[in-house]
Formats: C-alpha cells, sequence, structure tokens
C-alpha cells in the first residue's frame, strides 16, 4: 500500500487560495484575511478574520474554507476560528492581491 505524503502549509494556503469573499474578487489569503494556519499530523487549525467585524458573510466564508480544505487528502479534522484582534486593515493585503485590485 502506498503511503500518501503528509499534509503541508503550502498545500493549506494553496487551497485556501480557492475561497473568496463573495463581496471582494480576491482570495481570502491574498486579501490578507488568514492569520495564522497550523497543521498537526492530520488536524488543521485556522485563525483568519473579516475585512470588518460585522461582516455579515464571516460564517459563509468559514464554511468555504472548510469545504475546500475537506477536499484535500490527509485532514481528519479542520478548525476554523474567527478572530477580529489585530483588526484587519489593507495594509494587509498581499502584493499580489493589490495588483488584482489595481493598487499596485
Amino acid at each position: 500500500m502506498a503511503e500518501t505524503a503528509a499534509l503541508t502549509l503550502d498545500d493549506v494556503y494553496e487551497a485556501l487560495r480557492d475561497v473568496y469573499d463573495p463581496e471582494i474578487p480576491i482570495n481570502v489569503v491574498d486579501l490578507g484575511l488568514i492569520y495564522d494556519v497550523k497543521v498537526e499530523d492530520s488536524n488543521v487549525d485556522i485563525r483568519m478574520t473579516l475585512t470588518f467585524a460585522g461582516c455579515g458573510m464571516g460564517p459563509y466564508i468559514a464554511q468555504q474554507a472548510e469545504w475546500r480544505l475537506a477536499e484535500l487528502d490527509n485532514i481528519d479534522d479542520i478548525n476554523v476560528e474567527m478572530v477580529f484582534e489585530p483588526p484587519w486593515t489593507p495594509d494587509m493585503i498581499t502584493e499580489e492581491g493589490k495588483k488584482q485590485l489595481g493598487l499596485d
């Protein structure tokens, strides 16, 4: 029986690049919404935020992130935690995200 490769941080970030805030056409990674990712064995913990704390799309975005990660091999448990400290600012957008928004 062939062993499957262990899950990496890169795998998680690559998958999260398929998750979008429906109101902004940039993925959650390049938008700077992902604060922390921990991969331990087959468990993934994500700390993420929203562009503003009252954003009604928060549960939707968190669910999309969880569903996208569930498509990866070698994941047993996914925990997505919404945090609001520090508050998100446009400075958190990656260079790639700024290019997509035409801010470069």
